[in-house]
């Protein structure tokens, strides 16, 4: 596919694994915010693990796109020839050696990104320290091995090896990306990994002004993936493990994924959060508190709002999982839910609505518990659909996730009058019972259970659905608290004046 390209943009977009690729969430934010500004020029760049792991586009690029580039980060290629020998600069990896050392010793995040600024024009093309001298040279491999001896507490070298050289062979491509990327105003990432640390280089080599925006906290996120990723090797013998420790590989790439965050904060500012218990969270894992605010999600009112009148008198039976069928949204918990939901309420029915194709094999786990627990006629697997087409015809939104933000779904729900009932995750609490004494004035708009309990989601919804007047109640306190605090006017007044106060700083040379 040929992308769009320019010589310059106002604002890039630094984008790991969303927009416009994947759908969710976060991408649907992404996509409103381009469509808001249509007087600025944005550049796109998306970073991805791998070109297959992608497949179309799932957003067509709106006109003020002028650029984009696509980079995957473990498209490795060989070089098919046998390497030269390489002695490596003996300077640049004693500098690189040193930042390492701060990783290690837990360092204030001002000092090691004051030794990341340093390297960071070693680490481009040209520069001292290329990619090949850190895969193939003498002193490369005498800094591994010293490190492997002073710090694994794992018995294999050949483990240690190959999981340094994955951690980091992706800094490469980022400084390339760095390097090569079209002059624009303002750099606005969406998350801190490899995106944020992206826009960490880019800052600290183009002296433009870093945004940062994060809908969930990153690194938190990718300790989740870490604690249950099977590919992660754990070298110790069964009378060595303690149950309760995380072997040392698991703990250096959830080291490195924390110094990234933090490496990111120290560069960033303005630092945004959707609400106010991750502004906490970023300012305990090392953001300048006076950098930090918060701009929650907002919807489009004029979008939803007129759905209600197209709702039945009285609430469908329909619990409605909107979202990817992935892990993180716990969708076996909805289904088990549905068995007892089904029980006590036979009309009722369960859909899910979200794309499959991001993790087959756990859809198919999904679908094989449908069929195990003989809900086949109950639970509705519909793929992606319109939000808007799904709406009138649901009772309740449901949200059995581990992890989330800010969740868009909630909120076009209350537009479109219909409560949800969410697990105790982000900001989900706040957006069902209230911020503060105002917040919770306007009512309750659902209910809000633990992670990972069937039961509790079950009974919730019945208490709800079982009863009009609850029902009736919630769905008006929902409506009152999406129009008061999170429509998209607010949000993008709020995000106006953080890019125009970037752009009148980036212009200025």
């Amino acid at each position: 596919m040929t992308f769009p390209q320019a010589r310059e943009a106002d604002i890039a977009l630094l984008l790991e694994g969303t927009f416009p690729y994947v759908s969710g969430g976060v991408s649907s934010w992404v996509n409103q915010i381009i469509l808001a500004f249509p007087e600025l020029r944005f550049a796109i760049v998306f970073i991805g693990s791998r070109r297959e792991d992608y497949g179309e586009m799932k957003y067509a690029l709106p006109e003020n796109v002028v650029h984009m580039q696509a980079h995957y980060l473990y498209d490795f290629v060989g070089h098919g020839e046998k390497p030269k020998p390489r002695r490596g600069a003996k300077d640049a990896f004693a500098l690189s050696d040193r930042l390492h050392d701060g990783f290690l010793r837990d360092e204030a995040p001002a000092g090691a990104c004051a030794a990341f600024s340093e390297i960071i024009r070693d680490l481009m093309p040209g520069g001292r320290l290329p990619e090949d001298d850190f895969l193939h040279s003498e002193e490369a491999w005498r800094i591994i091995g010293d490190r492997y001896r002073q710090n694994c507490t794992d018995p294999s070298f050949v483990d240690f090896f190959w999981t340094v050289r994955m951690m980091h062979a992706p800094v490469w491509t980022l400084a390339r990306i760095a390097h090569d990327l079209i002059p624009v105003k303002a750099f606005h990432s969406v998350s801190t990994g490899y995106a944020g640390l992206l826009g960490a280089m880019l800052r600290q080599t183009r002296q433009r002004p870093l945004i940062l925006s994060e809908h969930g906290i990153y690194t938190k996120e990718r300790k989740i993936d870490l604690f249950k990723s099977e590919w992660i090797r754990d070298n110790r013998n069964i009378f060595q493990r303690d149950p309760t420790e995380l072997s040392y590989f698991r703990q250096m790439w959830i080291r490195f994924f924390e110094w990234l965050g933090r490496l990111c904060y120290e560069s960033a500012d303005p630092i945004i959060a959707l609400y106010e218990a991750n502004r906490l969270r970023q300012i305990a894992d090392g953001a300048r508190a006076e950098r930090t605010f918060n701009v929650p999600n907002g919807i489009s009112l004029q979008r939803f709002a007129p759905l209600r009148a197209l709702r039945p008198e009285m609430p469908p039976p329909v619990l409605c999982l909107i979202g990817r069928v992935v892990p993180i949204k716990d969708v076996k918990t909805f289904i088990r839910a549905m068995r007892r939901v089904a029980n006590q309420m036979p009309a009722a029915e369960g859909w899910i609505a979200g794309p499959e194709d991001e993790d087959p094999a756990y859809a198919e786990e999904c679908r094989n518990l449908v069929a195990s627990l003989g809900l086949e006629d109950k639970v509705k697997f519909l793929g992606f659909q319109k939000i808007e087409n799904l709406m009138p015809k649901i009772g309740l939104t449901i949200l059995s996730s581990i992890s989330e933000a800010l969740p868009l779904v909630i909120l076009e729900g209350y537009a479109a009058g219909v409560p949800t009932i969410s697990t105790d995750v982000g900001s989900c609490r706040q957006l069902i019972e209230g911020l503060d004494d105002e917040d919770r004035g306007l009512g309750v708009s659902g209910a809000v259970v633990n992670i990972a309990d069937p039961q509790a989601l079950a009974d919730a919804a019945l208490a709800l659905l079982g009863n009009p007047e609850a029902w009736t109640a919630a769905s008006r306190a929902g409506i009152a608290r999406v129009e008061r605090y999170y429509t998209d006017d607010l949000m993008f007044g709020a995000y106006r004046r953080v890019y125009e106060r970037a752009l009148a700083a980036g212009g200025a040379d």
